[in-house]
């Protein structure tokens, strides 16, 4: 009998004891890690884990691995899906960093890098760095219990180890970053659980790891389809992308997804599509887009910046004049204050990063009474299905030759001497194929 039970050595079974107990300690993390906004003094690090846990991180500068710093230690909780978010605050500026995870104090191996980099102070001393960051929007993530009968919305998830392999400093994902369905914007665990499964795919476990995320929302991980100021879940979905993202900022603290931050001479203004829009069907009071509080804001935001290039980042499109969807044009009278103030203002370099319109292109808009046009660079979907612009658009300012659609992502870098920065745009499809400039 014990000759059956035991077939194998002393040596052996300690062997797979030890492979056992790997899988069990690694299977701690559900998602992650991810990093979050980076400055010169500190770090946003994320993890999610599979359980209530104890939660920290080391870190060290790369060219000195024994000299380890570590986080503050958090503890993970159900009603916050087992989420922790915790700020390095040892670093200094310019410094590329690696890190690990300590779950219960155990450190949980991954098998790709965990890096991450903080701000350079180049002001008054040197030209701005160079720098690239990706571009996406639209991210559905089949899951068949709860997704529409037929063929499947989602697919080539390939595209992130694509994103990966680029190696952008950070990414900016530009709303519908999730698919929320019927079963999950009526309560928190439907939320926290889309976000959860959204984020639960390995090819996307990489590049969270290595890269610095920003985020907006759309309607879609916002709400449902289209959804506006009315929905009763909001003050909900807030907190759940404030969760499950690691921005360094919310202008309005208990509204909106509003924020802002810098990487070396480039601004960007992250707009919230949402919180304060008029149903598109209600033509009986305030046609609010952004609303008359964030566009105060974002005027004022954008007139005492400095930065070479001010990114406008917003889940709709603001340069397409056609009335189709939920572009701006459909709110004309907030389109033409925004356009006409940005003028007024005499607000250099600005340019608007859009996504929802599954495919992808870039707009131009000639101003009078402004020496540079503005564009908007449409990037989108990254794993929903992509579609074609409508005929209604036939007329629309579309710059020759960067219609694109099918699934895809954007690698922008800045480079140039401070007097002469110049920005590259590249379109790449799921595989990283390089579709055009």
């Amino acid at each position: 009998m014990k000759k059956l039970l035991s077939p194998l050595s002393v040596s052996s079974q300690t062997t797979l004891l030890l492979i056992f107990y790997s899988c069990f300690v690694n299977a701690q993390i559900k998602n992650g890690p991810m990093v979050g906004y980076s400055d010169m003094k500190e770090v946003m690090l994320w993890v999610q884990t599979e359980k209530p846990a104890k939660v920290k991180f080391n870190y060290w500068e790369q060219s000195t691995p024994n000299k380890k710093m570590t986080t503050d230690e958090v503890s993970t909780t159900k009603k916050d899906g087992f989420v922790a978010k915790i700020v390095c605050d040892q670093v200094t500026m310019g410094k590329k960093y690696a890190y690990e995870v300590l779950i219960d104090n155990k450190k949980i191996a991954r098998d790709y890098p965990l890096t991450f980099q903080t701000q350079e102070l180049w002001q008054y001393r040197k030209d701005p760095p160079t720098f690239k960051f990706a571009l996406g929007s639209c991210n559905y993530i089949n899951e068949p219990e709860t997704d529409r009968p037929g063929r499947a919305y989602g697919g080539f998830n390939e595209i992130f180890k694509a994103i990966y392999d680029k190696k952008p400093d950070f990414m900016i994902w530009g709303g519908d970053n999730l698919y929320y369905r019927e079963p999950d914007w009526n309560t928190r665990t439907g939320m926290i659980h889309r976000n959860t499964h959204s984020r639960n795919i390995p090819e996307l476990q990489p590049l969270l790891g290595n890269t610095h995320h920003y985020a907006i929302w759309d309607d879609h991980d916002f709400g449902p389809n289209d959804s506006d100021r009315s929905f009763w879940q909001k003050d909900m979905a807030l907190d759940i992308f404030k969760l499950f993202w690691a921005n360094p900022n919310y202008i309005f603290k208990d509204e909106a997804c509003t924020g802002t931050f810098q990487w070396g001479d480039v601004q960007f203004f992250l707009l919230d599509d949402r919180w304060f829009k008029a149903p598109n069907e209600n033509f009986t009071g305030n046609r609010d887009y952004y609303g008359k509080k964030q566009l105060t804001w974002l005027i004022d935001a954008l007139t005492v910046s400095s930065a070479t290039f001010k990114i406008i980042v917003t889940g709709g499109q603001v340069v397409n004049p056609a009335k189709v969807f939920e572009n701006m044009s459909n709110y004309e009278a907030e389109r033409d204050e925004l356009l006409k103030k940005i003028t007024d203002a005499k607000v250099k370099g600005v340019l608007f990063v859009s996504g929802d319109r599954h495919h992808t292109v870039l707009q131009k808009l000639d101003r009078s009474g402004a020496n540079y046009p503005l564009y908007d660079l449409t990037v989108s979907p990254l794993t929903s299905g992509p579609s074609k612009p409508v005929k209604a658009e036939d007329n629309s300012p579309i710059v020759e030759g960067t219609l694109f659609t099918e699934r895809n992502f954007g690698i922008c870098e800045v480079s140039g001497t401070l007097k002469d920065r110049v920005l590259k745009i590249s379109i790449f499809d799921s595989k990283g194929e390089h579709q055009y400039i």
